[in-house]
């Protein structure tokens, strides 16, 4: 593992960059956001690509930007109205996605430094962060630890926190991928299988209705191996794809997401460089998104405007707006439990 100084915060304190990995992948973490700044994979030639989006300096992510391969919490995804009960409780948290609460709001987990902590494997950066009690709105002072770790092709990412007092709490990673190059442009002629038999709608501002619907035979279903662009055209007149302008951001129930262990839950190829990547993990459900708000006013490395359908975002989670969907898996953590969670991103060529 090498450490690097990425830059400075405005009150004076430094960045870290840590990079993990070797000739089969090298990954580069900031302990600001529990970024993934870069992530370098050779394609069948042996021709080595930065396969996901973000910025060249620490300028760029203390800007505005989409959570360019940002740790997200204490929530990732959307909370509706920003408010749960929780223990007869009411909490009202911040709207910052329409009338939603998303990604734990205004000044979420992706907008702290987080502080290192020792690991024991050598390609491995264990970084730690403490959300004090009511932050965000959110209940309980949370201590969350996030792992990850280099081996081979594989960059495995490990989630725990522990609580004071009863909260919610849902933790992913929002890597934006394209397996063509970070700068390559559209991700259109990406195959995508989910390994995934149904979904959850939702309605006109993202939130689901509480339904777990069948994909079969739907622009939703991606059980066999889709171009993303073909599946933008198949879905224009669809409600979901519309609600999603133009894409895909819905969360997909993984197949047997109620079994031990890391499972398959999606495969992308790129047929150009043969690139792949293969996304396994212990979450019930997994965010599939399209890149659909990008708008080429962000500019990332070397210059390029991201643009719409730029890349794509597999995002393991459990599912969106659970505190109030009685039916959906609980997020809810309480004192003297321990969140843990993994997801594996395996590339390949």
């Amino acid at each position: 593992m090498q450490r690097n100084d990425f830059g400075r915060l405005d009150d004076g304190r430094s960045v870290d960059r840590f990079v993990l990995g070797g000739d089969a992948l090298q990954v580069a973490v900031l302990a600001y956001g529990g970024i993934i700044q870069s992530a370098l994979v050779p394609d069948r030639d042996g021709q080595v690509a930065d396969v996901v989006l973000g910025f060249d300096d620490l300028s760029g992510y203390l800007g505005p930007h989409p959570y360019f391969g940002a740790t997200v919490g204490r929530y990732a995804n959307r909370i509706a109205g920003g408010r749960f009960a929780l223990d007869d409780t009411d909490y009202q948290l911040p709207v910052n996605d329409g009338p939603n609460c998303l990604h734990g709001g205004t000044v979420g987990f992706d907008k702290h430094l987080w502080s290192v902590q020792e690991s024991t494997a050598a390609e491995s950066v264990a970084l730690r962060h403490v959300s004090p009690d009511g932050d965000m709105g959110f209940p309980g002072q949370l201590t969350t630890t996030v792992s990850f770790t280099v081996t081979g092709s594989d960059l495995r990412i490990d989630y725990e926190a522990t609580t004071d007092h009863p909260t919610v709490v849902n933790l992913t990673n929002h890597s934006y991928v394209n397996l063509a190059g970070a700068t390559s442009g559209s991700v259109d002629d990406h195959e995508v299988r989910l390994l995934a038999r149904s979904f959850t709608p939702v309605d006109e501002v993202q939130i689901p209705t509480g339904q777990v619907v069948d994909v079969t035979g739907t622009p939703m279903d991606f059980g066999s191996f889709r171009s993303i662009g073909a599946a933008r055209r198949d879905g224009a007149d669809d409600e979901e794809v519309r609600r999603a302008a133009g894409g895909f951001d819905h969360n997909w129930v993984i197949d047997d997401s109620h079994g031990d262990g890391e499972r398959l839950a999606a495969q992308v190829r790129e047929p150009t460089t043969g690139r792949t990547l293969e996304v396994w993990t212990d979450q019930p459900g997994v965010q599939f998104y399209t890149g659909n708000l990008l708008d080429g006013t962000v500019v990332g490395k070397g210059g390029h405007a991201y643009r719409k359908g730029d890349a794509f975002c597999l995002e393991t989670q459990h599912f969106p707006d659970s505190p109030n969907q009685p039916s959906f898996p609980s997020t809810v953590l309480r004192p003297g439990e321990t969140y843990r969670t993994r997801t594996v991103f395996r590339f390949g060529h």
